[in-house]
């Protein structure tokens, strides 16, 4: 059972007041101390409610009398304290939003799931038992199939303060937004659909730089639509209306929740409408006592409201303000947007590196930089490659129209890391794949980077029409102008690179030092896009042995092969179909699966520990669009492989028997590692 939790509060304001007055209320919390950066307001209010200590919130965090702390300042500093409490040993309860963007939100979260401590997101009406029943009411299928949900949360505010400072964050969404927008999601959870929405449209009205008032529609997976409102200066009824096939409910003042005042209307088909009021619960004090149980269980989160939630809500919310075209200042793409935490790469450990002829050491994963969508989310996943020992980044001229470059370019300024990291930089893709396109390409791609050379060069992709000869004076001219010191193809089929590499030493020229295929445990039946390449291929793969020819892998993880996606019977995915689906890779995924179990990791560490296990020189490129998922890749680092092992993955044991596949796709359900000989089996 839970023991007493201490409290502390940080930022001794409006809602704090709340959750202090509250408090009591709770089975297992008190109040002990506050922190402010006010001395006196953090005197005041803890000899209100009786807390035996006040200070600054370094003082706060470091007094071993305080277990967990309630964060309740301003929405830009959210982040900052709970990083900070979370380092002190602390459990965090954060005031929405836990950050004032997607990004950063990651970040935290990831912290917090590498400290072992509770971090909870407050939504307090969450914790509330009429919440919970009309959530339960749906998950029953009480109320038949769930079609839509209207809830609002508005109010209107005088003009000024911190809601009218686009410096804080200010504005609906972000203060009063998320009530309606995580209502709506909870919905569909409970429906059994996930809870990030496939469809947003919003229209409202921004102005002084925050949102006054937005509405958004929202399409989940299924059918279920949702229409949410916000606003600071507009009053309208806050209210949640569930409709269903058999039924619907309504809650008015849903959010407070106060007694006497919040009812929920359940009007079922065929019934008289049942009034259900709200009793005393005390939701702070509700939300308080769940953070003290997932922290007595040692759970890291609270399972009523898992980080999960809290990620999905803040993308959410980060697609609301963008179709209304509303940006803060301190998140512009141009913005110098400080690390949450010192980023220095490790002395030891971390990510492997190799040399590539011309070019330095390249760490052997390699980060794909093509998905991020703000300079915020590019902050965190680069902080975090770069802290796990991640010193190349991939680009591209044509990677979000110039965006992805000018996303890398601005975090290396603002981190001044240029000297410390490898840039990977390709041009020339179809239909500018000619020697004229390169230096004007890697002008433009230059300038947005911000730096006067590229490590590695790398053609996009190949153009038969051009003699190779053309294509390597071209990338001759280039390193001779220092623009870049070394070049490959990406997508050049071997034949044509070493005929290029053949006519380089013929006239004393720099070759081709690199290689970027498609190239991964799942043999490629066929490439995704037209003009790409592979070396799947047995006789591919034997010339890169023999040549030890650096390979810099795309789709090392087979577009999701291992995943779990992929079933014989289940033909939803197209591509993955046409590029993968055969007898012999649905074995590779069966031994791949029964390794990873043995080894307690995702059957996509295996797949890439197989591409890093190679005996010729190979660096994954890896193209995470979350923090979770540089995790999940980052386990490949802990699997090593033999060469039996490798060669038991890949069927070799069973070509050389020359027994063939065994029937039927997804066959080998009969089959044990004990059934090849290998090392350790």
């Amino acid at each position: 059972m839970p023991t007493t939790v201490r409290w502390a509060v940080l930022g001794p304001g409006r809602i704090a007041r709340r959750f202090a007055s509250q408090l009591p209320h709770s089975r297992h919390g008190r109040l002990t101390a506050v922190g402010s950066t006010d001395a006196g307001r953090a005197q005041t209010f803890a000899e209100e409610f009786g807390a035996s200590s006040a200070g600054t919130y370094e003082q706060v965090l470091t007094d071993p009398e305080v277990d967990a702390v309630y964060v309740s300042t301003v929405h830009t500093t959210h982040a900052e304290l709970t990083l900070m409490a979370l380092a002190a040993g602390k459990h965090v309860l954060c005031e929405k939003p836990l950050a004032p963007n997607h990004g950063t939100a990651m970040a935290v979260v990831e912290a917090a799931r590498s400290s072992g401590k509770v971090l909870l997101e407050a939504y307090m009406y969450r914790f509330h038992p009429l919440i919970t029943h009309v959530l339960d009411l749906v998950r029953h299928g009480t109320l038949g199939e769930v079609h839509h949900v209207d809830a609002a949360f508005s109010f209107r505010a005088g003009g000024t303060g911190r809601l009218f400072d686009p410096a804080v964050a200010g504005g609906g969404i972000l203060d009063v937004g998320g009530y309606p927008f995580s209502f709506a999601q909870a919905v569909a959870r409970a429906s059994g659909v996930c809870g990030a929405p496939e469809r947003l449209d919003a229209r409202g009205q921004v102005s002084g730089g925050v949102d006054e008032w937005a509405l958004a529609t929202l399409g989940f997976t299924g059918g279920l639509t949702a229409t949410i409102r916000t606003g600071i200066r507009m009053h309208t009824p806050s209210t949640i209306a569930v409709h269903g096939t058999a039924g619907t409910v309504t809650i008015t003042d849903p959010w407070l929740l106060q007694p006497g005042d919040a009812a929920a209307t359940i009007a079922l088909l065929g019934s008289e409408p049942e009034v259900v009021t709200a009793g005393e619960a005390h939701t702070y004090a509700l939300e308080a006592d769940a953070l003290a149980r997932a922290a007595a269980a040692g759970a890291g989160e609270v399972p009523e409201l898992p980080l999960d939630h809290s990620l999905e809500l803040s993308q959410g919310l980060d697609r609301w303000r963008a179709a209304l075209g509303l940006r803060y200042p301190f998140e512009t793409d141009t913005a110098d947007i400080p690390p949450l935490r010192e980023v220095s790469a490790p002395t030891t450990g971390g990510i492997p590196s190799a040399p590539i002829e011309g070019a330095g050491e390249f760490s052997r994963l390699v980060l794909g930089c093509d998905n991020q969508p703000d300079l915020a989310h590019a902050s965190a996943l680069f902080d975090a490659f770069f802290a796990s020992g991640g010193t190349t980044f991939d680009t591209a001229y044509i990677y979000g129209g110039g965006l992805q470059e000018r996303l890398v370019g601005q975090w290396l300024r603002n981190r001044g890391l240029r000297d410390q990291v490898r840039l990977i930089v390709k041009g020339a893709h179809t239909p500018h794949c000619d020697p004229e396109s390169i230096g004007r390409q890697l002008t433009e791609s230059l300038e947005r980077l911000g730096t006067d050379h590229a490590d590695l060069y790398l053609m996009h992709r190949d153009n038969p029409q051009v003699p190779v000869g053309e294509f390597v004076q071209a990338l001759d001219e280039q390193i001779s102008a220092g623009r870049i010191r070394s070049f490959g193809g990406s997508n050049w089929s071997l034949a044509r690179l070493q005929g290029a590499n053949t006519w380089a030493q013929e006239h004393q020229m720099q070759g081709f030092a690199a290689l970027s295929n498609h190239f991964s445990l799942a043999r490629a039946l066929d490439v995704p896009w037209t003009g790409c390449e592979h070396v799947s291929d047995p006789q591919s793969r034997r010339w890169l042995e023999e040549q030890r020819f650096p390979l810099l892998p795309w789709s090392a993880q087979a577009r999701g092969f291992f995943t779990g996606r992929a079933h014989p019977q289940d033909r939803s995915d197209a591509e993955l179909v046409r590029c993968y689906y055969s007898e012999d890779n649905f074995k590779r995924l069966h031994r791949a699966s029964q390794m990873a179990a043995e080894r307690d990791v995702p059957t996509t560490a295996i797949a890439l520990a197989y591409v890093l296990a190679q005996s010729f020189p190979t660096f994954a490129l890896i193209g995470p669009r979350s923090l979770a998922e540089l995790r999940s890749s980052m386990l490949a680092l802990q699997v090593e492989l033999s060469a039996e092992d490798v060669a038991w993955l890949d069927l070799r044991d069973q070509e050389e028997a020359g027994s063939g596949p065994t029937p039927g796709p997804g066959a080998g359900a009969g089959e044990s590692r004990g059934s090849a000989p290998r090392a350790g089996a």
